[in-house]
């Protein structure tokens, strides 16, 4: 397994590539504006299959790139949780003024909680994962002990609430099954680098917070 990262866009937004070298197959997760081409150059470069553009959620900095993905990579599946349809349809209220527009779409198809999907024989679990929006999800690898985890733990802090479709109490909740998860676990957040689920139980104010509050 090979993992790729750029990071871009109006808000610093990462995206993710995760391949299966052997069955070259890969799949990006998230699309921040601006940001993708030079991870499509690498799919194109090394032969890798592109299968899918998996969305954390739908906040425009995480789906803004979504039509230089299809654009590209014609056949690759774009999923999005149910919950966050609205954001990538125009339906949900536009908060902060962009200088770009984001063409509208319907996701191919809907994540939901329990799904198992596949990068060759890379096995991928959807966790759904509401509270810093609706339809956020996290993807866990379960083999290789990596989440992709949009913006629910990001490095010392967690995603924001103070959104429309965002609820603290909510948003503990589902931190507190993320940290479930084996402390070894990688975790690639949507802003900010790599770091550990160990490691943000042990420094993160705020995930403790979190866990405080469920009675942890």
């Amino acid at each position: 397994m090979e993992i790729l990262k750029a990071c871009g866009g109006v808000a610093q937004t990462n995206c993710w590539l995760i391949a299966d070298e052997v069955a070259k197959q890969a799949v990006l997760f998230d699309a921040p504006n601006d940001t993708t081409a030079k991870l499509l150059d690498e799919c194109q470069t090394r032969g890798w299959d592109l299968i899918g553009l998996w969305l954390t959620h739908g906040h425009f900095d995480h789906l803004a790139d979504h039509a230089v993905v299809s654009g590209r990579f014609p056949k690759a599946k774009v999923l999005l949780h149910k919950g966050d349809e609205d954001k990538m349809t125009g339906e949900y209220p536009r908060i902060f003024p962009l200088p770009f527009e984001i063409p509208e779409r319907k996701p191919d198809a809907y994540l939901s909680e329990g799904q198992e999907l596949r990068i060759g024989s890379i096995k991928v679990q959807v966790m759904h994962t509401p509270g810093h929006a609706a339809g956020h999800v996290v993807f866990y690898l379960p083999e290789e002990k990596v989440l992709v985890g949009g913006d629910m733990i990001l490095c010392g802090a967690i995603g924001r609430v103070d959104l429309p479709d965002s609820v603290y109490d909510v948003m503990c909740q589902s931190i507190r099954r993320i940290m479930d998860l084996p402390d070894e676990t990688t975790l690639l957040p949507g802003h900010c680098g790599r770091t550990t689920l160990g490691r943000e139980l042990h420094s993160n104010c705020m995930v403790k917070e979190c866990l405080s509050r469920q009675g942890r």
